[in-house]
């Protein structure tokens, strides 16, 4: 009798993967619907910790929500306003940039062609076409016109959430096999991503600060915005600290010159060195349970899958599902692998 091609587990691994490849392909054609449930419920898990202490102190649970995300509406429609008004500035001084961009190119030419590199700044200038900025800048503020409504949505959705976070307990325990071992894994998530996000958010507003703080010593224009840039752009791992410098680095060796940009670059550094390396591990205590290269790996995973809200929420997503990978057996093998640490 001849031997199977495959064997059973060969069969069953080969099934299991394109049931993955289906999945991830379903998540990556409904993005658009996946990814603002995903950004809510993570706003959410932000949120409930503040929520669960104004109900110490006797605060209805339906007010406290309402109170918060009153705030939190508030402080949207102020900064968007902001915004606006200084991505308008920003598109009558992009005009400046093409004429302020020939000096540091003609002090640049004959270092190049002592080095063997032959530059034409005139060349070069030719390229360079502020009408492109122009068009991009205005097209953002246009985006932010229409934002509020995707953002009155968003927060109506944790709105909801948090209401239904008292009964979300009884319920998942009636779907349950093992409610006691089930409940036990989504706490143990519910716990590192919480930890994870509240921490990240307040290094992450702390860092911005700073920076705003550092960009307005230096007399840096657009301060708040690139201080916005770097809030947001810290909770990508390991990249999302030198893209946030990037933008003010590039205006400032543009505008006031290398001297000044070198000083924009070591407020950097020293901000990253001293947030990144120091403050955020011991705020985070025994780290996150990942391995260097899982959470590198990740972030190009989830920001392919998700786009830029996945880059954000790489670290966490990652995190939830190893806790969910370790409650099988065969899981277990590659939660293993995504950790940090070997098990004897």
């Amino acid at each position: 009798m001849a031997k199977p091609i495959i064997s059973m587990g060969g069969l069953k691994a080969v099934i299991m993967c394109g049931m993955i490849v289906i999945i991830l392909v379903g998540i990556k054609i409904a993005a658009e619907i996946i990814v603002p449930f995903i950004l809510a419920l993570f706003i959410a898990i932000i949120l409930n910790p503040m929520i669960r202490r104004l109900e110490r102190v006797r605060v209805p649970r339906v007010l406290a929500i309402v109170f918060v995300i009153s705030l939190i509406v508030c402080f949207v429609v102020l900064l968007l306003a902001y915004l606006g008004t200084t991505l308008n500035e920003l598109t009558r001084t992009l005009p400046q940039y093409r004429s302020s961009l020939i000096s540091p190119l003609q002090t640049l030419e004959p270092w190049l062609q002592r080095a063997g590199i032959s530059v034409s700044v005139d060349e070069l200038v030719k390229y360079i076409d502020p009408n492109a900025a122009m068009t991009l800048v205005t097209s953002l503020i246009t985006q932010l016109s229409t934002a509020m409504t995707s953002i009155f949505l968003l927060l109506l959705t944790v709105v909801f959430m948090l209401t239904e976070v008292p009964q979300l307990p009884i319920k998942l325990q009636q779907l349950m096999s093992r409610p006691v071992e089930g409940m036990g894994a989504i706490q143990r998530a519910l716990d590192s991503v919480s930890h994870y996000l509240v921490l990240k958010t307040a290094i992450s507003l702390v860092t911005g600060l700073v920076v705003w703080l550092m960009l307005a010593t230096l007399d840096v224009r657009f301060a708040f915005v690139w201080a916005l840039l770097a809030f947001s752009l810290n909770y990508i791992p390991n990249i999302g600290s030198v893209l946030a410098a990037i933008p003010p680095v590039a205006q400032v060796l543009v505008f006031s010159g290398l001297y000044e940009a070198l000083l924009v670059i070591a407020g950097y550094l020293a901000i990253n060195l001293v947030f990144g390396n120091i403050i955020e591990p011991r705020m985070m205590g025994r780290g996150l349970g990942l391995s260097t290269l899982v959470v590198f790996l990740s972030l190009i995973f989830w920001g392919w899958l998700l786009g830029p809200v996945g880059m954000l929420l790489s670290v966490p997503l990652t995190i939830a599902v190893k806790i969910a990978l370790e409650q099988n057996e065969g899981g277990k093998k590659i939660a293993v692998l995504l950790s940090d640490v070997t098990k004897n």
